[in-house]
């Protein structure tokens, strides 16, 4: 005997909510649910959105902010004096594309962030990191890393939770 999942009113309504709602952050590009303009200083920021993910100094003397949040990671630069300059998401693409053999773990963690997930791919005797993003298509975009922490190379593969949600979506 076979057990159906119980339906509970209003679930299927707010998955297809929260579908349609990143439908059109995908369809309408995503911006910072903060409250920034160029000049604003690092403690400001800070103080505003909190903790970022992880920080890194730049050679002119400058910060990247990296602020996680789900599918998006926003990185927000600062020049020397401690001045915003420019804020972006880094999940997508175009900065995927900018990651590249030869590159460190450090290399890749100060452009894109931590991981979604971590595994291992022990027959190649590789690390792999991968990182969510917005996209209609469903995929993870995949790091190689060598056990010295060298990115070998990159892919892009279907995210498994896309599929289990799905499932759970359609009532199956």
């Amino acid at each position: 005997m076979s057990r159906r999942p119980v339906r509970r009113p209003g679930r299927s309504r707010a998955r297809l909510c929260a579908l349609l709602c990143s439908w059109l952050v995908v369809a309408g590009g995503c911006t910072l649910p903060y409250s920034l303009k160029s000049g604003d200083t690092l403690d400001d920021v800070r103080q505003r959105i909190g903790k970022p993910g992880s920080e890194h100094a730049t050679p002119d003397g400058g910060h990247r902010l990296l602020y996680p949040m789900g599918k998006t990671t926003y990185l927000l630069t600062f020049d020397a004096l401690g001045r915003l300059q420019t804020w972006e998401n880094v999940l997508d693409e175009a900065h995927f594309a900018r990651i590249s053999p030869g590159m460190t773990r450090e290399q890749v963690q100060a452009q894109l962030g931590a991981p979604a997930r971590v595994w291992s791919v022990r027959y190649h005797d590789q690390t792999v990191w991968s990182y969510r993003f917005e996209t209609p298509f469903c995929l993870l975009f995949h790091v190689g890393l060598t056990p010295h922490g060298v990115v070998e190379d990159t892919s892009y593969g279907p995210d498994p939770r896309c599929e289990r949600d799905r499932r759970f979506f359609l009532g199956h």
